[in-house]
């Protein structure tokens, strides 16, 4: 079993990470074992407000240079995420390179949850895609530093239906904002990505009434969702023009790009995908000139870390659903300063998130 530590300062004058999404993270650490074939690439973004959590996802990468750039990204996204809702945690992510489905094992996890260890709690693991409660109980065997584990184990169990939740109270708090009503009765919403948080999406917006379109992959799932539900089912990638009200990206990131953009009928994007801007600048401009309603992922996704938290602090299942359900009212804060200060509703949260993080370093520094 080998690692590999990358400190920031050996990265400031590589053109690759220069190309990549490399934001002055602390440390990418990539870890490797020849007995049990792990592959895996830790990134911790940063650390000022807390040790770095974020999930492990386990993904067949077409190259390693993906799977790097996938966790910069997501380990960035946790930083802002855990600053602006008020969680003491700085941003960290995983990523295994495989097929979680035919290549995850109890061996893999061990070694994979012993590489977690060595880094003595600077970074705590969850669950993230191609993962599960039950992978999250086999790397406790082997270190403290993960939570997510499951409920029989002391743990708060599975975060998905709390992540779905926030992503239900951000969706709400948009369309109050651009429909002047939070009821989503009758409003036609496209969920992209059935998963654990997609499907419990579905849920909630259809016990709402909501017109529900689902699109995804797996084409068997969306036969089994479309029957549950009494949902609508729209195949491959060409959906960006339907004539929606409200789109939910709930599978990869970056479907907001240059292309969907244009085409995209949608008054009110909010789902749950981590990074749905492909460039979170140029594209959150676009949206904003469309008038389109873009609820920041990493504030209206961050309901899985809430819940994950309180494993770490103590509070009941009480607190961690009024914690969740104030991603409504911080939803609309960020709307509300948006049109206000004329900048994209990306850059307002991005800004109280960062101002947080700066007034702890601060802090630290005196």
């Amino acid at each position: 079993m080998t690692s590999e530590i990358i400190e920031t300062k050996d990265l400031k004058n590589d053109p690759v990470f220069g190309q990549l999404s490399f934001d002055n993270h602390e440390q990418i650490v990539f870890c490797n074992d020849e007995d049990t074939g792990l592959k895996a690439i830790i990134g911790i973004h940063n650390t000022t407000l807390g040790p770095a959590l974020g999930g492990t996802r386990m993904w067949q990468y077409k190259s390693e240079w993906e799977a790097v750039n996938d966790v910069l990204r997501l380990s960035r996204g946790m930083t802002y995420k855990s600053a602006i809702t008020g969680l003491n945690l700085g941003g960290g992510k995983a990523v295994i390179i495989g097929d979680a489905k035919t290549q995850k094992n109890d061996k893999l996890m061990r070694r994979f949850g012993e590489f977690v260890n060595s880094l003595s709690g600077k970074y705590i693991t969850a669950e993230d895609v191609g993962m599960e409660t039950r992978d999250m109980d086999i790397i406790r065997e082997v270190t403290p530093h993960v939570t997510g584990i499951s409920e029989a184990n002391g743990g708060a169990g599975n975060p998905s239906p709390i992540t779905a939740y926030g992503v239900y109270m951000g969706m709400k708090a948009a369309a109050k904002y651009k429909f002047g009503t939070d009821n989503l009765d009758g409003k036609k919403v496209l969920v992209q990505g059935v998963g654990h948080v997609g499907e419990t999406l579905v849920k909630h917006i259809s016990d709402e009434g909501a017109q529900v379109i689902l699109n995804d992959i797996n084409e068997e799932r969306l036969q089994e969702l479309s029957k549950k539900y009494n949902a609508n089912v729209v195949l491959g990638n060409d959906i960006y023009g339907l004539d929606i009200d409200i789109y939910a990206p709930c599978a990869l990131g970056a479907t907001l790009n240059d292309e969907t953009i244009k085409q995209l009928q949608a008054k009110v994007v909010a789902g749950a995908a981590n990074n749905q801007l492909a460039n979170e600048i140029k594209h959150g401009k676009l949206l904003q000139e469309k008038g389109i309603a873009y609820a920041p992922d990493f504030l209206i996704n961050a309901g899985g870390i809430i819940n994950v938290y309180a494993e770490l602090v103590g509070y009941d299942k009480k607190e961690c659903i009024k914690r969740t359900e104030n991603i409504y009212n911080t939803t609309l804060d960020i709307f509300t300063m948006a049109e206000k200060e004329n900048i994209t509703t990306h850059r307002a949260a991005f800004n109280i998130a960062q101002s947080r993080i700066d007034k702890r370093k601060k802090e630290q520094n005196n």
